[in-house]
């Protein structure tokens, strides 16, 4: 218990600086302490768990090891940096969707919410969409641009399968599995305004705010079993 505490208060103590450097424009310092976050709340959670599930433990590392690849960007080149980093994102998205679809009654959600997932279709068509007209004037090769598709698909598929997940079980476990879809989601797309349309403190601010709370979210439900759903149920 002691040390859990421990690495609660390092996290927050981390957070508080990276806020107080994020607002005094020292952006080095700000994106240090940013890159440190996720890995040490990663460490907290290979901590206090015995047993983590495989895909869970897939996506905190690999979304980890992106994050803290930012110590290593000015000593290799730009494309190995993008490439390796944002594959690692996908990575992860593609664990946390694995674990999510295993929650999932595939004959009973065709059944009961045909509509819901045309709707979430349709969003995520649309939220895809709006994140390429933003970032394209910015993709130089086709590799790129690729890569952009990809991460976005991935991390509306998550987001979708949670709320899917969440309407088949609505149970406490696939609500902060679907809370902490949710604000990563904003956190991505708040993260492409901030680099690609205007480099404000209040939105580098939101970004890892609502990064640190998807993961607390994530890390909440990871404690909690998952109820029994009734087939029957009309």
């Amino acid at each position: 218990m002691k040390k859990s505490k421990v690495m609660v208060g390092l996290v927050l103590l981390v957070y508080l600086g990276f806020i107080v450097f994020q607002f005094s424009n020292n952006k080095f310092w700000a994106e240090v302490l940013d890159a440190l976050l996720l890995p040490l709340i990663t460490i907290a959670y290979f901590k206090n768990v015995n047993k983590p599930n495989l895909y869970f433990a897939i996506f905190l590392i690999c979304y980890s090891v992106s994050d803290l690849m930012v110590f290593i960007v000015d000593y290799i080149p730009y494309l190995y940096y993008y490439f390796i980093g944002n594959g690692l994102y996908i990575f992860a998205y593609i664990a946390l969707l694995i674990k999510i679809l295993q929650t999932i009654s595939f004959s009973h959600i065709v059944k009961h919410f045909k509509l819901h997932i045309v709707v979430l279709l349709a969003l995520n068509i649309y939220i895809a969409y709006v994140l390429q007209i933003i970032v394209n004037p910015y993709m130089v090769m086709t590799n790129e641009y690729v890569i952009e598709i990809t991460y976005n698909i991935s991390m509306l598929l998550v987001l979708t399968s949670s709320l899917l997940s969440y309407l088949y079980r609505d149970d406490r476990k696939s609500l902060l599995m679907f809370l902490g879809s949710l604000s990563i989601v904003f956190s991505e797309v708040i993260g492409v305004a901030y680099l690609y349309v205007a480099q404000q403190n209040l939105l580098s601010f939101l970004t890892t705010s609502l990064t640190l709370l998807a993961f607390y979210f994530y890390c909440k439900q990871s404690s909690l079993v998952n109820e029994e759903v009734n087939q029957f149920a009309s």
